[in-house]
């Protein structure tokens, strides 16, 4: 028996089309400039998309499926070309301006992408990059840049166009096609820390379903008067969805552009009145030690979600008790869309109780199914206690990357369910708290120690401003644990002091021995602790390392 439902696709130009009537006034895309807010309304901003969509088609030639990739901070005109790419029926290709160089080339080249909008303050990084990006016929330029800079442009021999010039005389509507649901609408290439990185190919399908869940209670929660600002770059995972989920949902954008560090941040969230927002433990953390020493008026903020990383417990309490601001974490990557989980606490839960849900990765979302695989390929239980490989499937869960060889599909995937490499247990209640990235965990004398654990309480320590931990190789056990330690300004701490601080909860043969002192931990191109780095950095010789004792007394 059929259902009598209307078979409607879940397209990316249905959230636009909906933003742009029925909150056309209502709500806005907030850009931040050095000269202060830019604003288009969401109307404004439905009909510069379909401007941009004739402009593509007519002026530049794309076709559906041809990748357009982008070049570009989180900004309206970024927006726009979110929407209208796919909503045409090609592939919008976000660039993650972070990537080294040679990774760069490596993905635009692998997509194919056949034209690259470009902000301008990129554009002379882009310029030096684009002879050896093969693919790219048009370089759409948005905003003004001086002469020599468009001369290297220019000197590619690929053509370069002004970005409002380009849509200016372009009709202000757009017959969107009816799509297939499950063709490709966007695409992230994956920054792994081995090998290439790997392009992960959302649907529309995904995108419209991803979308809803940020409207729910058991997520964030985005509704029609939010104000979302979305510090999370656009080009990693979709900015966690954040954008189309706030215009599925009616609510306004603030988009920071290039201004991302803590005092524009928090002129923006007491200018704009944001409401809820999306980044890394490292920006929050900044973004606290401003708040700590001037007066920011953020009786508007209800939540900020926290991602990337595990977040220190001790960041999470200090916005809580210092500015009465909730972090919730969310989990997720790329491959994810990237959220799957959200930690809200279940109902009539509060306090302490309420707290120790909130440092957990979150409530499993509804669709996204999971299952904690051991060592030995057997499946384990949800108990809170039972450890092993978190694998997820759902709807909005990549189940191959884009030309993937057979090798790499049965490397990154178990019969269908995509293997995260996180170290996980999961609660009866579908709670998931991750232990360890599954090549971080150290593994001394048969034990595991996670890496994860001893950072978050080392930086509950107020001397602490960063802690990284890796394990090295021991000749005795296999692994120890090494600290590398950044100490605030104007503080002072030794090894001695931080083992003491750590023995109130982790055992004996669990400390580190090995401590380093550093000026700043190395970082991923999305913000989070590069431990490739660090390990690297170890076996070159280039940290100076105090060991405190030989070995663990006992384990």
């Amino acid at each position: 028996m059929h259902s009598t439902m209307q078979q409607g696709p879940l397209l990316t130009s249905e959230i636009l089309t909906y933003a742009s009537r029925l909150h056309g006034s209502t709500g806005e895309a907030v850009t931040w400039t050095a000269d202060g807010p830019r604003r288009v309304s969401y109307a404004e901003l439905g009909r510069r998309t379909a401007r941009l969509a004739n402009a593509l088609r007519a002026k530049l030639g794309v076709t559906p499926d041809q990748r357009v990739g982008t070049f570009m901070w989180n900004n309206s005109e970024h927006v726009e070309a979110y929407f209208g790419v796919p909503s045409m029926g090609a592939v919008l290709h976000q660039l993650n301006i972070r990537l080294f160089p040679e990774q760069l080339v490596y993905v635009a080249n692998h997509a194919e992408d056949q034209v690259v909008i470009v902000d301008n303050s990129l554009a002379p990084a882009f310029a030096k990059l684009l002879p050896e990006m093969s693919t790219v016929r048009h370089v759409v330029v948005n905003g003004p840049v001086p002469s020599e800079v468009r001369a290297a442009l220019d000197a590619s021999g690929r053509e370069v166009h002004d970005y409002e010039q380009l849509i200016g005389d372009q009709p202000d509507t757009y017959d969107w096609p009816r799509l297939d649901e499950t063709q490709a609408a966007a695409m992230c290439y994956t920054s792994g820390t081995t090998g290439e990185p790997k392009g992960v190919v959302y649907s529309h399908r995904s995108i419209f379903l991803h979308s809803l869940q940020l409207g729910l209670a058991s997520t964030i929660g985005i509704g029609p008067t939010d104000r979302v600002l979305p510090v999370v770059p656009m080009f990693h995972a979709n900015a966690w969805g954040l954008v189309h989920g706030a215009l599925a949902m009616g609510a306004s954008l603030v988009l920071p552009d290039r201004f991302l560090q803590a005092e524009p941040l928090a002129a923006m969230i007491q200018q704009e009145r944001v409401t809820t927002g999306g980044g890394v433990p490292t920006i929050w953390a900044g973004l606290l030690n401003h708040l700590d020493t001037h007066e920011v008026d953020t009786s508007s903020l209800r939540a900020l979600l926290v991602g990337g990383a595990a977040c220190p417990p001790a960041l999470m309490r200090a916005y809580d008790e210092r500015h009465g601001i909730q972090v919730l974490h969310a989990y997720g990557m790329t491959e994810t869309s990237p959220l799957a989980s959200v930690a809200v606490p279940p109902p009539g839960v509060e306090g302490e109780e309420a707290f120790r849900y909130r440092v957990t990765q979150g409530r499993l979302a509804v669709g996204v199914q999971a299952r904690i695989v051991a060592a030995d390929g057997s499946s384990q239980p949800w108990d809170g206690k039972a450890q092993g490989e978190l694998e997820l499937a759902g709807p909005w869960i990549t189940g191959s990357y884009f030309r993937a060889t057979p090798e790499e599909i049965a490397e990154e995937f178990d019969d269908g369910w995509l293997r995260t490499g996180d170290i996980a247990t999961v609660t009866p209640d579908g709670y998931v708290t991750i232990t360890d990235r599954s090549k971080d965990v150290i593994k001394s004398g048969g034990e595991w120690i996670s890496s994860v654990d001893l950072e978050n309480v080392l930086m509950g320590h107020p001397a602490v401003l960063e802690a990284s931990v890796i394990g090295v190789p021991d000749e005795k056990w296999s692994e120890r644990p090494l600290a590398a330690v950044v100490v605030r300004d104007g503080h002072s701490v030794t090894p001695e002091e931080l083992r003491e601080f750590l023995s109130g909860e982790f055992a004996h043969w669990q400390l580190p021995e090995h401590w380093a002192f550093v000026e700043e931990v190395p970082k991923t191109s999305v913000g989070k602790f590069d431990k490739k780095a660090m390990r690297a950095m170890y076996a070159e010789g280039e940290l100076w390392v105090q060991t405190v004792e030989s070995a663990p007394a006992q384990q």
